[in-house]
Formats: C-alpha cells, sequence, structure tokens
C-alpha cells in the first residue's frame, strides 16, 4: 500500500510529494521542480538514498 501526502520541499520551498510505501517500510520524498529526492526508513529514520542539488556536505 502506498499513501501519498502533499508537502514543502525542504531543498526549495516548492511543492513536492511524500511517498509512504508500507510494505518496505520506507518514505519517499521528491520534488520535480529541484529534483530532491529522500529516502528514508519509516522504522528507523535511516537514510537510504538522498539528492539534493545545491545542498552541499561539510568536509
Amino acid at each position: 500500500m502506498q499513501v501519498i501526502q502533499a508537502v514543502r520541499c525542504p531543498n526549495c520551498g516548492n511543492h513536492a510529494e511524500r511517498f509512504h510505501i508500507q510494505p518496505d517500510q520506507l518514505t519517499r520524498t521528491q520534488c520535480g521542480d529541484c529534483d530532491y529526492l529522500m529516502i528514508t526508513c519509516s522504522k528507523t529514520g535511516r537514510v537510504i538514498e538522498a539528492y539534493a542539488p545545491g545542498i552541499y556536505a561539510r568536509r
């Protein structure tokens, strides 16, 4: 089962979608405007995959 929620993109602030994927216990947030993607485990909160143009990791 998959539940879709309308949210604001944490990267650019535009409209994005959050998918709650129940069998796999995953949450996927994606934005079509800035190409943001974040997939996390719903149970543990760990990041599985992430892509956010414009956000740079600290060195």
